[in-house]
């Protein structure tokens, strides 16, 4: 095998360049690359390796391999066709003659590894980290490491100049406050190596003796609930000193038995934060005595006036913010993911009920550019999400994987896929959830659906763990779920008797029952439940995304899903929710009269088995989108509908799904525990 070492990384302008520099087009139509790091597996890499002509397949399952390996190249060079392909082997080992001999025979071989890229830092603390952080740290050693550095010089090092983190600058609770609030609301992952070498110093300072700093500095969840309960406190004094009003500071439940312990909440590196984390919802607005006062301070965010008063500041503060974070066509996925949550709460606010015509005008205007950039930054960077490692899911895909990860000898599974349900309607289920089981916690994250965004395609890739392209023979149906699902958990090393699948839940009374009789079965681990009332809320919907919002908050009230998450975690199970797709209020453009010719006639989509069909049916509807078969089988053929429009007759208001909208393609993630004391 060929090992190709890179030079010292002064010589580099970037740790990418030193992998994208071995990749030239021509060289080889077969490259086998040793990659024991996941290196190539990182967004830019893999952009970079798409522009110069190359294309990816992980090596993870010998029989998913051949299929995409013999399908999309043997057969095209069979006929004479010219393409490149890249291997890559995730493996602990950085060898490659554990791949087929075949292969073998005709390629060039290649190996990188995080040693090579970071020869002065230890390679456990820099293979703990995300690569995302790379590009600062590849610049950080280059400028400062001007030695080779041991394990806690490496601590040191990466959380000085990657976290911008000097434990010995932390000197007052503002030094603290605003290093945790750029972490947690940036939703920075810092490995817990970095985590417990930052706690061991800080426990140095007396300052914070009493700080539930183990809770707090790893946990975003703890902290933000930290600060919810110390923001009451901070008020009581803020009213007394700012507005000298006399106010008793009222006895209030606490978690964290710290009477006497006041935040800085008006310090000007924690201040900047405060607004966003109200209008967000990430914290809650509180009553208060003096609150029309209040709300004439910089603390207005985090006061309770009225429900109107409260929705208008929140829907104007969370546009403005909105506008000020959208993405561009540069950003990550995680970027673009930050940036839906967001938008999901700005929506959520808006089904609530009228808004004032100039806000309502310019909300509206702000959809047209969201939908535009997303859509450019989909064209661009979609292609390259299915490949990322699912250790960190960011598809639907990857969830089965990374479930199989997680999953300890002695814990059970649940994974609830609500079909149909957007972002900003799981924000209504989740308010209506905590109202009726206050004791629930909801770790939030959200991941990518499949294009199109349709049942057959996105939840049945949920559950086989694998992209559509290798489901070609059930594309159009979901009958083999089950059989996906249990095949999956077999490969894992589970048996039948382990894995259950049950669909079609949601609507009738006696549903919990039925799913406390499957789980009731002695040697189940791992079950996967669809919740499908969502989806048919949503294809009976006249009423439009305002109608969506309040059937949701309806059916959530009658207890269902209460009821259902409250028997799984008393049965000991670790419960997951997501969506295989998310849908928008759109309006009907025309109908294709294409006879019997698609294959799927949703109404933001229709799928063709042929190439020349969906480019005659395309020029009839100017802006409908001919999506490009990423990951899909190869005689799939994707029209999407124009930007919010449908293919239902025309000016009629749908509420649907297909597309690539932000609500459409970004569904949540939800980890659900119940909260510790």
């Amino acid at each position: 095998m060929t090992h190709h070492a890179p030079p010292t990384p002064h010589a580099e302008s970037s740790w990418r360049s030193l992998i994208l520099r071995e990749f030239t087009s021509k060289v080889a139509r077969l490259t086998l690359v040793a990659d024991p790091d996941g290196l190539l597996l990182e967004e830019g890499v893999l952009d970079g390796i798409r522009s110069q002509g190359f294309e990816l397949i992980p090596f993870d399952d010998h029989i998913a391999f051949r299929y995409v390996y013999e399908a999309k190249f043997r057969s095209r060079w069979d006929r004479g066709e010219d393409t490149d392909l890249v291997v890559v082997l995730r493996s602990p080992s950085s060898e490659l003659n554990t791949l087929p001999y075949d292969l073998l025979q005709v390629s060039r071989k290649l190996s990188f590894n995080l040693g090579d890229l970071f020869p002065k830092l230890s390679y456990p603390v820099v293979a703990a980290l995300d690569k995302t952080w790379f590009d600062t740290l590849f610049a950080a050693q280059a400028k400062y490491a001007q030695e080779q550095l041991g394990d806690n010089a490496t601590k040191a090092f990466v959380l000085r100049h990657v976290f911008e983190i000097a434990p010995e600058l932390i000197k007052q609770p503002s030094d603290l406050l605003h290093i945790l609030l750029r972490r947690h609301y940036r939703r920075q992952r810092i490995p817990a190596i970095l985590d417990k070498y930052l706690l061991q110093e800080l426990r140095h300072n007396s300052l914070f003796a009493d700080w539930p700093l183990e809770a707090i500095i790893p946990d975003a969840h703890a902290f933000f609930a930290f600060l919810q309960e110390r923001w009451p406190v901070f008020l009581d004094r803020f009213a007394a000193e700012q507005l000298g009003e006399r106010v008793h500071v009222r006895e209030r439940v606490q978690s964290y038995a710290l009477p006497t312990l006041h935040l800085p909440f008006d310090h000007p590196d924690v201040r900047i934060y405060i607004d966003n984390l109200f209008l967000e919802g990430i914290l809650q607005p509180v009553a208060h005595d003096q609150s029309h006062k209040l709300a004439k301070t910089w603390v207005k965010y985090g006061i309770k006036i009225s429900p109107a008063e409260d929705r208008l500041r929140r829907v104007k503060g969370l546009l403005a913010s909105c506008e000020t974070s959208l993405p561009n066509e540069k950003a990550s996925s995680r970027e673009w993911i930050h940036f839906a949550q967001q938008w999901a709460q700005l929506n959520a606010l808006i089904a609530e009920g009228e808004l004032q015509a100039e806000t309502d005008a310019k909300i509206r205007q702000f959809i047209n550019g969201v939908d535009a950039r997303f859509l450019a930054w989909v064209k661009q960077h979609y292609g390259n999400l299915f490949n990322l490692p699912a250790t960190d899911p960011v598809m639907l895909h990857h969830l089965p994987r990374f479930f199989a990860h997680s999953l300890q000898p002695t814990t059970k599974l649940a994974f609830l896929l609500v079909d149909g349900l957007s972002l900003d309607q799981w924000i209504t289920l989740r308010e209506v959830l905590h109202e009726q089981e206050p004791t629930l916690l909801f770790r939030e994250r959200a991941v990518f659906a499949w294009i199109p965004t349709i049942t057959a395609v996105s939840r049945q890739a949920a559950f086989a763990g694998q992209p559509p392209i290798h489901l070609s023979e059930s594309i159009h149906t979901t009958h083999k779920e089950p059989e996906l699902w249990t095949t999956f958990w077999e490969n894992q090393g589970l048996s039948k008797a382990e894995v259950a699948y049950l669909k079609g839940l949601g609507n009738g009374q006696g549903d919990v029952q039925k799913i406390d009789e499957l789980i009731a079965q002695p040697k189940l681990r791992v079950v996967g439940l669809v919740i499908n009332k969502v989806d048919e809320i949503m294809h009976g919907m006249q009423l439009g995304s305002a109608g969506m919002h309040n059937q949701i908050r309806q059916w959530a009230r009658q207890g269902f899903m209460r009821d259902l998450i409250t028997l799984l975690l008393d049965k000991g199970f670790h419960i997951y929710l997501a969506s295989d797709h998310g849908n928008i209020e759109a309006s009907g453009v025309g109908r294709p009269s294409e006879g019997v010719l698609a294959e799927v006639r949703g109404e933001r989509v229709r799928v063709y088995a042929n190439e020349q069909i969906i480019q005659h049916i395309a020029r009839k509807f100017p802006g409908s989108l001919v999506w490009p078969s990423v990951g899909l089988p190869s005689d799939y053929f994707v029209l999407i509908a124009p930007n919010r429009a449908a293919f239902v007759p025309k000016d009629t208001i749908i509420v649907g799904h297909g597309g690539i909208s932000i609500e459409e393609l970004i569904v949540p993630f939800v980890q659900i525990e119940r909260r510790s004391q």
